[in-house]
């Protein structure tokens, strides 16, 4: 299970967004680890704010871009204390206007922090969604907006649980593990040049 979906069970919304933020372009134990580390120091915006940029820079080492993302981090909040009164938002279009905040972070928040309908797409969902050739899309957003028209709402916010851990394991981007697929006879296997 992804560490943002094991902290959405506390369904703390501002908990799935941080930990959101820091698993991009980081692995997911990585992610784990650092996210443990910062809520034990802060788990609201008004806490998390009263600390430093250093501060929560040591706390989620080594995960990517983590100057960046402590400076981003800090800003969030500030803007959460000030434009939305400490809560974070549960539409996609005011979590968009959080800075560094894009489509994936917003459907997750959404879905796995107040339980509402939205499907997030991050690499592995547009890769494999597109190798099943169930959709035929060239970016993550245009995705979302066409597995929006085709898959049933039941399936929206588990999808993407799925579809990250399935192709962390076998439908990895290069030469997927298509001897150990149970989906072997149904996939299309667009762009599939090798595999084992």
């Amino acid at each position: 299970m992804p560490i943002v979906t094991k902290v959405s069970l506390e369904r703390k919304p501002f908990k799935v967004l941080i930990s959101c933020l820091l698993s991009l372009r980081t692995k997911d134990q990585v992610t784990a680890e650092a996210s443990v580390k910062l809520f034990l120091l802060a788990e609201t915006p008004q806490k998390m704010q009263k600390l430093s940029v250093a501060r929560i820079e040591k706390a989620i080492y080594p995960v990517g871009f983590y100057k960046t993302k402590a400076i981003r981090i800090k800003e969030i909040c500030g803007t959460l204390i000030e434009n939305y009164g400490g809560k974070t938002p549960d539409e996609i279009d005011e979590l968009l206007k959080l800075k560094g905040v894009g489509r994936k972070t917003a459907n997750l928040v959404v879905t796995l922090g107040y339980g509402k309908l939205g499907i997030c797409v991050d690499t592995h969902v547009h890769r494999i969604s597109n190798r099943f050739g169930f959709v035929n899309t060239k970016t993550p957003e245009q995705t979302e907006f066409a597995l929006r028209k085709i898959l049933p709402e039941k399936y929206w916010i588990i999808y993407n649980d799925l579809l990250v851990s399935y192709g962390q394991n076998v439908c990895k981007p290069i030469s997927p593990m298509c001897s150990d697929c149970k989906l072997f006879t149904y996939c299309k296997r667009v762009g599939v040049k090798k595999f084992r």
